[in-house]
C-alpha cells in the first residue's frame, strides 16, 4: 500500500536533503531506514536514484532529522542520515556541515523553538558527533530570511546568510583530535608503502595526504579525478588504512563508507572552479580535493573544511607546514568551486591542541514541502 510522510527538500550549503520532523517518523530505525532508502532512490545500480529523489551523489543523497531536544543546552537534536547511491544503506556514522545550515531554520519554520523577528540563534545538538553547534540567522516576519548578498562556492546566486559555530568539534568520532596522538604519520598502505598522512577528528575526521603523493596538485576538477580509476582506488585504500590507524575499525575492510573522509592537499596555485572563474595563487592558502562516499567533492564538505581549518592551526600537520608557521585569520581553501574561508579557535594545552570553535557561514533555501511518497 502506497502511504505519505510529511516532508521538506532543503538545500544546505553545497547539498539537498529531505527534511523529516522527528515527530512524524515511525520509532523503529530499520522502518525508517526503509523509508529512507525508497525516498532517495538507493539502491541504484546506474548511480541515478531516478526512482527518487537523490541526485546521483554523495552530497545530493541525504536525509536530516529534526526534532525537540531533551538537553538543557540544546533546542533541537540534529540526525544526518548519508544515503548509499548504488547500495541499501542508510549511514548514521558522519555528521554533515552543508544541511547543519537548515535545522535551525527549519526548527523555525516547524515550530519547534520560539523565535521573535530579528537574529535568531538556535542551538542545536548534532546525535552523529553527540556535539554542540550554533545557528545564527535573520528572522523577518516569523520566517527565517532566505535572500540576502552572501554567495558561497559552489552555489549560484546568493543568499541570507546563517553563521554557524560548532563548539569544542575535537574528536568528533574517535574522542580525540589526533586520534594517533601525532601531527604526521607514516602508516603503510598495501600496494602503496609507508604514505605520510595527517589524521586530524574535528568534525568529522579526515585523512589528509599530499597531493604530491599520487601524482596530483590539488587543483584537479572532480570529473578528472573520478575518471582516474587508479587514483579513486588509492585513494580509497589510503582512507581505510588511515581509518584503522585512527582506531575507527579492526581491519580495512570494516571501515565504513561514510567515514573517514580523505582529500589531498597542495599548496596555493591557479585553477579553474567548476563555473570556469580562475582563481589566481594569491587567492587561497592551499588547495584540497575531498573524496566523498567515493567520489571527488564538487566543492569540500562543510565538516571537511571546518577539520581542515583545524589542521592548519596544528603545528606539524601537512596543512600547517603547507600554509606555514603562525598563519592568522580564516583558512581560505581552494575548492573545485571557489574560495571557501573557515576559522578555527586552536588553543595549546598541557594535553595537546584543543579545537574551542570553527565557525563559517552558509546559505540555505526551503525547496519543497509537502508530503513524500513510499511503498509500505
Amino acid at each position: 500500500m502506497r502511504k505519505e510522510l510529511r516532508a521538506t527538500f532543503y538545500r544546505g550549503g553545497t547539498s539537498k536533503a529531505v527534511v523529516f520532523n522527528g515527530a512524524d517518523l515511525p520509532p523503529d530505525r530499520a522502518t525508517r531506514d526503509r523509508i529512507f532508502l525508497q525516498v532517495l532512490g538507493s539502491p541504484d545500480p546506474y548511480g541515478r536514484q531516478l526512482d527518487g529523489m537523490g541526485g546521483g551523489i554523495s552530497s545530493l543523497s541525504k536525509v536530516v532529522i529534526v526534532e525537540r531536544s531533551a538537553r538543557a543546552d540544546a533546542d533541537v537534536d540534529y540526525t544526518f542520515v548519508q544515503i548509499a547511491v548504488k547500495e541499501p544503506v542508510a549511514d548514521y556514522g558522519s555528521a554533515c556541515g552543508n544541511m547543519s545550515s537548515c535545522v535551525g531554520p527549519f526548527a523555525v519554520e516547524e515550530g519547534l523553538v520560539d523565535a521573535r523577528d530579528g537574529e535568531v540563534l538556535v542551538r542545536i545538538y548534532n546525535t552523529n558527533t553527540q556535539q554542540i553547534y550554533h545557528a545564527r540567522f535573520a528572522v523577518k516576519d516569523g520566517q527565517p530570511l532566505e535572500q540576502g548578498d552572501l554567495v558561497i562556492p559552489g552555489v549560484s546566486g546568493s543568499g541570507a546568510p546563517v553563521k554557524l559555530d560548532f563548539l569544542d568539534p575535537g574528536g568528533a568520532a574517535t574522542g580525540r583530535l589526533l586520534p594517533t596522538g601525532n601531527a604526521v604519520d607514516r602508516v603503510q598502505v598495501d600496494g602503496l608503502g609507508l604514505v605520510e598522512m595527517s589524521l586530524v577528528d574535528a568534525a568529522n575526521p579526515v585523512v589528509f595526504i599530499r597531493a604530491e603523493a599520487l601524482g596530483k596538485t590539488a587543483t584537479e576538477l572532480p570529473g578528472a579525478l573520478d575518471d582516474d580509476a587508479r587514483f579513486s582506488a588509492d585513494m580509497d585504500t589510503i582512507r581505510r588504512a588511515g581509518g584503522v590507524a585512527m582506531g575507527m575499525a579492526a581491519d580495512t575492510a570494516s571501515v565504513a563508507l561514510s567515514n573517514p573522509k580523505v582529500a589531498i592537499v597542495g599548496p596555493a596555485a591557479t585553477f579553474t572552479a567548476l563555473d570556469g572563474a580562475t582563481h589566481a595563487a594569491d587567492s587561497h592558502d592551499l588547495g584540497i580535493r575531498l573524496i566523498s562516499m567515493g567520489n571527488a567533492h564538487r566543492a569540500i564538505t562543510l565538516t571537511g573544511s571546518m577539520c581542515a581549518a583545524a589542521a592548519a592551526r596544528i603545528p606539524g600537520t601537512i596543512l600547517s607546514q603547507i600554509v606555514g608557521p603562525g598563519h592568522q585569520g580564516a583558512l581560505r581553501i581552494g575548492t573545485p568551486s571557489g574560495v571557501l574561508p573557515v576559522d578555527a579557535d586552536v588553543d595549546s594545552t598541557d594535553a595537546g591542541p584543543r579545537v574551542v570553535s570553527t565557525s563559517t557561514y552558509r546559505t540555505q533555501r526551503r525547496l519543497m514541502q509537502g508530503a513524500v511518497l513510499y511503498w509500505d
